[in-house]
């Protein structure tokens, strides 16, 4: 292992050329082929690998918890009343039939938040479809809301008409559209995330019966990801999850056992956290979680995480300090820069045990 670098602080200059600007597969590379880097909070332990070595870190009797949720074709190109083009994300579908949507302002080639929207406000979407403001989703400061509450109508069934209309969610480090196949995990089941569940990206269908022959299991769950703009540090909004009776009874029965329980993205940590008591036991159950799991909260379901590589200051890494501390995120990010490990939904992963 090479001299380590260790970050000052989290809070740290993200460079451009880091950022995974394509799909792996754009690059020659297979799914499975993306870097990985496995660190261990017990010593501080560092491995470079790549992901399809994946088992080499994990043990017989270990689960892994997938989020087996698909990634809608979420973004729609809409008009305001007054013939104003505008971007429209939808993030999560709320019980009463509503949405939370974003709207975002074209502006060079890429978009940014439009937070001057106004309640009352009618976008026109295309074939025929609308969607009509009605209050912001959280709160705000006035004339900077981000998220809405929106009635949406569609001509067509919600993903007939995603599939004809809309495209993935995409951010200016992505300059080129990507076919919604890229957007998704091999095991998704149910469609219902605005952005992908990307930690599960890098598995194949051969990567998984390797790890299912070796010993481990797979068990999933459903978390229904909203949008997650870059630009604004914003704390968690309320999603909807599911998880198994199975998924919990396979997760208890591996820590009576003494075998550890690997989060497959922070969707994971934050649906198990949300069914699993202070005694440490999950229970099966579905709802909508806000949880934020930090630090102070620490966590209860799950002993590692695989996960993708987060931005500075993002909201994300207090999850990552509930499972490791702060010292080794720093040696870690430190590592991965000084690697060259890419960032992103398209990027390498970071795979944290005990």
């Amino acid at each position: 292992m090479s001299v380590r670098t260790r970050l000052d602080n989290l809070d740290f200059q993200l460079p451009p050329e880091l950022e995974a600007t394509a799909p792996p597969e754009a690059r020659g590379l297979t799914r499975d082929a993306v870097r990985l880097m496995v660190t261990r909070t017990t010593d501080d332990h560092i491995t470079h690998t790549q992901f399809c070595r994946i088992g080499d870190h994990l043990q017989p009797g270990d689960v892994l918890v997938i989020n087996t949720s698909g990634t809608l074709n979420a973004a729609l190109s809409v008009q305001r009343a007054d013939g104003a083009p505008f971007a429209l994300h939808l993030s999560t579908h709320l019980p009463d039939g509503d949405w939370a949507i974003e709207l975002r302002a074209l502006h060079g080639g890429t978009t940014r938040p439009h937070t001057s929207a106004q309640p009352g406000e009618r976008y026109l979407l295309p074939g025929g479809g609308s969607a009509i403001l009605h209050s912001p989703y959280s709160d705000s400061e006035p004339g900077h809301v981000r998220l809405w509450r929106a009635t949406i109508s569609l001509p067509l069934p919600l993903l007939p008409y995603l599939d004809q209309y809309g495209a993935p969610i995409r951010y200016w480090y992505v300059p080129e559209t990507w076919d919604n196949r890229y957007y998704q995990t091999v095991y998704a089941t149910e469609m219902g995330s605005a952005e992908m569940p990307s930690a599960g990206r890098a598995f194949t269908p051969e990567l998984l019966v390797r790890l299912m022959a070796q010993g481990v299991q797979i068990v999933p769950l459903i978390l229904h990801t909203g949008v997650a703009s870059l630009e604004d540090k914003e704390l968690p909004y309320a999603e909807f999850y599911r998880v198994p009776e199975a998924t919990a009874r396979a997760i208890n029965a591996a820590h009576t056992a003494g075998s550890s329980v690997i989060a497959v993205g922070t969707t994971v940590v934050r649906a198990l956290e949300s069914v699993t008591g202070a005694d440490g036991i999950t229970h099966g159950g579905e709802g909508w979680t806000d949880l934020i799991i930090t630090p102070e909260r620490g966590v209860r379901a799950v002993d590692g995480l695989l996960t993708g590589l987060h931005e500075p200051r993002a909201t994300h890494l207090a999850m990552l300090e509930a499972l490791a501390s702060r010292d080794h995120l720093q040696l870690a990010y430190g590592e991965a820069l000084a690697h060259g490990y890419l960032w992103h939904e398209f990027g390498d992963l970071h795979l944290i045990r005990r």
